[in-house]
């Protein structure tokens, strides 16, 4: 996944590493270059941060994935796509846990990391054939966000090398997350259709419903809005 031949991927091995020795915040720039076996300045042309080498990291394990994705079958339900490339990510993470525990450890990730975070769900999503765009775009992309960071923190402790608790927490929060995903996005679809066409969409909606006497519904005649 690093290619040892550059310093830019021996960097990004030499970050996990220093992680897995021991916490990562307290290893520094120097130390990841020394174990890089770079010169600090050769670091510096890549990286300005740790959070630019984690964000680097990030897609490189999003390259990794889509390389090895497995092909989706046919009627195969996009639920089941993702989590097929969701469990894909966390074979290609399992060498890494101990770094990837020190990281998380180490507290907050750096609000500079959202952005980053928020692009590798929408490639994990295009790799299970879901799209992610138009107004209910973002919610697409930060449910399954959602789902992923909290699979994640199972992941790290679940030491089955089926992964069984990582696999039934993955479905269960899927399942839970597509219904919640699908009842925001009809409710964003209906405030979008409200907001672009106005006055027209409240008439069509009203069309269909039922009609109630005047006696029951006072001030009825004060006209449509």
């Amino acid at each position: 996944m690093f290619d040892p031949t550059t310093p830019r991927g021996r960097i990004l091995a030499a970050a996990l590493e220093r992680a897995a020795a021991g916490k990562w915040e307290n290893v520094t720039l120097l130390d990841i270059a020394e174990t890089a076996k770079v010169p600090l300045v050769e670091l510096r042309a890549e990286f300005a941060s740790k959070s630019e080498i984690i964000a680097a990291i990030l897609r490189a394990v999003d390259d990794e994935v889509l390389k090895r994705v497995p092909e989706r079958t046919e009627g195969q339900e996009p639920r089941d796509a993702l989590f097929d490339v969701l469990m894909t990510r966390f074979d290609i993470l399992s060498p890494y846990r101990a770094s990837l525990k020190s990281i998380r450890a180490s507290g907050p990730a750096d609000a500079s990391l959202a952005r980053p975070f928020l692009t590798s769900q929408h490639w994990m999503l295009q790799a299970a054939g879901i799209g992610t765009d138009g107004a209910g775009g973002a919610l697409r992309v930060s449910g399954p966000g959602m789902v992923y960071a909290s699979v994640f923190a199972v992941w790290l402790e679940d030491d089955d090398p089926g992964l069984a608790r990582t696999m039934a927490a993955l479905d269960r929060r899927l399942r839970r997350g597509e219904r919640t995903v699908r009842g925001v996005e009809q409710i964003g679809s209906t405030l979008y259709r409200l907001a672009t066409e106005g006055p027209a969409f409240i008439r069509s909606t009203m069309r269909g419903a039922p009609k109630t006497k005047p006696a029951d519904a006072p001030g009825s005649d004060a006209g449509t809005i």
